[in-house]
Order: C-alpha cells, then sequence, then structure tokens
C-alpha cells in the first residue's frame, strides 16, 4: 500500500474528494497531503441543500489534522463555490472541517476532550497550538452545542452570580440542578439580567416550573416573583446563606450579652473585686505549694501544668503563676507570711531562684558548685573580676548611686558594669 492509499484509508475520504498527494518532510516533523475533487463534481448549497455545478474555486487553505505519530499532519485544498438561484454564490461544506475553521472535526473532538480535563493554557501546550486557538475551539464547541439543545425550563433552578473582574463586577448564572449544567449566563446581576430568561419561555413552562435555589439577593427574588406562579412557595435559599446569617445573629447576641455582663460586674465595688481575686490566687497558691513535691514526682511537667490551669480557669495569668509554683519556680510571698516559715528553712528555693539562667551559666558549672559537697549546690554565686565577653551576677549586694542608661556599645556595658562593683 502506497501512502496516497494509506491517507486515504486514514482520513476516511470519499467521493467526490480523493488524495491528489502526500509529502513528507522529515526535517520538520511534518506530513503535508493534498485533496482534490473530480472534474464535474456537484455540490450542495449550504443555505437550501440544492445541488449545484462548481461555480469557482478559492484559494488553497489548510486544517490541521491529527498527528501521524509524532509527525504533524496538514491537509491543503481549494474549497468549491456554488452559485445557487436564491441564495448567490456560497462555499461548499467540507466534509472534514466546519465552515471557517483551520482544524478537521477529529483534531477538534480530540481538543475538547483534553479541554475538560485542563485549563486552556495547558490544553495548547499539549495539542502544540496558541492560546487563541484554543479558546477558539472551545467557543465553536460551545455553539455548537447550544444550537444542538432544546430550549425546556428546568423543574429545578439553581440561580446564582459570579463574579468575573475587580470592582464587584458579576455575571448571573442559571442552572439544571438535575442534569447539573449550565442553562443561561446574562451580564451583571440585577433584576433583568434573570427577567430576561424566564422572557423566552411560555406561561405554561414557568408555572411547571417545581423549586428554584438562589441566595438571599433582592432583584433576583422579585425577578422570579414576577415571571413564576406561585414563587413564593418554590424559592429555596441555599445553606450557606442561611448559615452566614445565624451567624451573623449569635454573634450579635453575643457581643449584647457580654455588654450586660460588664455592665453589671461595673455596678460592683473596685476594691471588693480586687479582695475576692486576691483572695482566689492566695488559696489557690497555698493548694499548689502543698501538692506540689506529689505532682512532680506522679504526673510530670505537663501534668503540673494542666494542674495549674485546672486551679485558675479564668485568667491564663495566673495558671502561669500557679505552674511555676507547683515547679519550684516561684514562691508565694503570701504563703512565707503566712505560714510561718523562716527564710532560713528553704535555701535550695531562694539559690534556685537567686542563680543565673543557664545560658548565662554556661562553661562556669565547675565553678559555682561542686557535685560531691551537698551545700556547695545552696551556695549564692561569687563576684569575680570582670572580663570580657563575661557575664555578671544577677543582684547586687548595694543599690546603684547613679542612674543607668540602655547603651548599645558593649564595651560602654563593661565600664558600668566595674562602676558598679566600685560602688
Amino acid at each position: 500500500m502506497d501512502s496516497i492509499e494509506l491517507y486515504r484509508q486514514l482520513l476516511g475520504v470519499t467521493t467526490p474528494w480523493s488524495v491528489e498527494r502526500v509529502e513528507m518532510d522529515v526535517p520538520h516533523l511534518r506530513v503535508d497531503v493534498y485533496l482534490e475533487h473530480a472534474s464535474g463534481a456537484r455540490f450542495m448549497c449550504p443555505e437550501c441543500g440544492v445541488e449545484l455545478s462548481v461555480y469557482d474555486h478559492t484559494d488553497e487553505r489548510t486544517w490541521r489534522h491529527l498527528d501521524s505519530c509524532h509527525f504533524q499532519t496538514l491537509l491543503h485544498a481549494r474549497p468549491p463555490r456554488v452559485q445557487c438561484p436564491a441564495h448567490g454564490v456560497r462555499q461548499a461544506r467540507l466534509p472534514w472541517a466546519e465552515p471557517g475553521g483551520r482544524f478537521t472535526n477529529l483534531f477538534e473532538a480530540l481538543a475538547i476532550d483534553v479541554l475538560l480535563a485542563t485549563d486552556v493554557k495547558n490544553a495548547a501546550t499539549i495539542l502544540g497550538i496558541t492560546w487563541d486557538e484554543a479558546w477558539n475551539i472551545q467557543e465553536r464547541a460551545v455553539r455548537r452545542g447550544r444550537r444542538s439543545k432544546i430550549n425546556v425550563l428546568p423543574a429545578i433552578i439553581g440561580v446564582d452570580e459570579k463574579a468575573i473582574a475587580k470592582g464587584h463586577r458579576y455575571m448571573t448564572l442559571v442552572c439544571d440542578l438535575q442534569q447539573a449544567t449550565v442553562e443561561y449566563i446574562a451580564a451583571e446581576r440585577k433584576q433583568a439580567s434573570l427577567q430576561s430568561y424566564f422572557d423566552g419561555f411560555e406561561p405554561e413552562a414557568l408555572e411547571a416550573v417545581q423549586a428554584i435555589s438562589m441566595d438571599m439577593w433582592p432583584p433576583y427574588i422579585n425577578a422570579c416573583l414576577q415571571a413564576i406562579p406561585g414563587a413564593e412557595r418554590k424559592i429555596v435559599f441555599d445553606r450557606f446563606h442561611i448559615m452566614r446569617y445565624v451567624i451573623d445573629a449569635v454573634d450579635a447576641v453575643r457581643k449584647r450579652e457580654h455588654k450586660a455582663l460588664l455592665a453589671a460586674e461595673e455596678q460592683v465595688p473596685v476594691a471588693v473585686q480586687r479582695r475576692e481575686r486576691a483572695g482566689q490566687v492566695t488559696r489557690a497558691l497555698r493548694r499548689a505549694q502543698g501538692r506540689a513535691a506529689q505532682d512532680r514526682s506522679r504526673v510530670g511537667t505537663e501534668g503540673v501544668a494542666a494542674r495549674a490551669v485546672a486551679f485558675h480557669p479564668r485568667g491564663l495569668g495566673r495558671a502561669i503563676l500557679a505552674t511555676l509554683v507547683l515547679l519550684g519556680h516561684a514562691q508565694p510571698a503570701a504563703a512565707d507570711r503566712r505560714g510561718g516559715q523562716d527564710d532560713r528553712a528553704a535555701p535550695a528555693q531562694r539559690a534556685h531562684v537567686l542563680q543565673a539562667p543557664h545560658h548565662q551559666r554556661r562553661g562556669r558549672g565547675a565553678e559555682l558548685e561542686d557535685r560531691h559537697d551537698p551545700e556547695a549546690r545552696l551556695r549564692l554565686p561569687q563576684s569575680r573580676e570582670i572580663q570580657d565577653r563575661r557575664v555578671l551576677p544577677l543582684r547586687w549586694a548595694q543599690p546603684l548611686a547613679f542612674p543607668v542608661y540602655p547603651l548599645k556599645c558593649p564595651k560602654a556595658h563593661i565600664f558600668l558594669a566595674r562602676m558598679r562593683l566600685a560602688a
């Protein structure tokens, strides 16, 4: 089988058309197929379908066809024209492409499947065409679908708006909720946008509508009430907008109740409120201090923190304070004063409070304590000569005799530190 017969079979060319020749451009991965019709062939008028003889031919045109393996395939032909007595000179229809198209019907069918699977940009990349060509294929497919569709009003209608650009620019969509298809598109979201859709149907078809789902947009509601009989019983507001109004209403009630509670609390004297809060904190700290040892050994740090939050459910700051007490990082002054404990009875707690943080004691563990001497752990860190890059003790035995101002220079801080030691 030669190349002419091969492509005649592949293209499905029938009488009066035939394959004249086939040219292959291997360096450019391209195949050009030239078609022609038989002499004396007759073609129908595209308007009325009357068979007429050929009047003349247009210039040669090219159509993109399905690829032959990895070779791009192009069809070439000169479309014939006929002279109809009723409609004048018209171009005859071609069996492989639509009028005005630059792609064959088979290629456009493949392109539509690709467009359904991805967006226009990726579809154009896969098919090897431009972005505008992909959009034109999609537009022609939509026009064919609308021409073949029967104009029937759905029984269950969905109406909604869709934002198409910045600046609150919208379009109106009417959908068939049973078939999941778009029935109508109009500019803006006015009452006339939806009313024009209902104007194309008879009163009997409008009366057959069972339900209309929409949001609470007044122009849409007015259009349905004016066009559809009994629309007040057929309009169904979608759940999303209903829940939004419910949430807004609950939030308004919450704000009102909160203001009322604040007003009631303001009537109580401030001194009474402070005494009550101080008493709650003191009682909670006493309970926390009494249970600190068993909590640390039994439930660990996370459990102690949870217990502290349980002691102070109303305040995060009080919960943090109770957590520090439970972990041994702080000791309430009220408990020391009222519990009768001697200040010398808890040197471990004081030493732990007065010691520098771990990041300031890095590399000085051997200087500050002796692991084999239990009493050495209770001793406070001793001041020593200050050198560059060394840290300072946290507390000073004597108050400073001069004010301290924040300085950004590290050497200035060292100078101030030496002045403090000299004082």
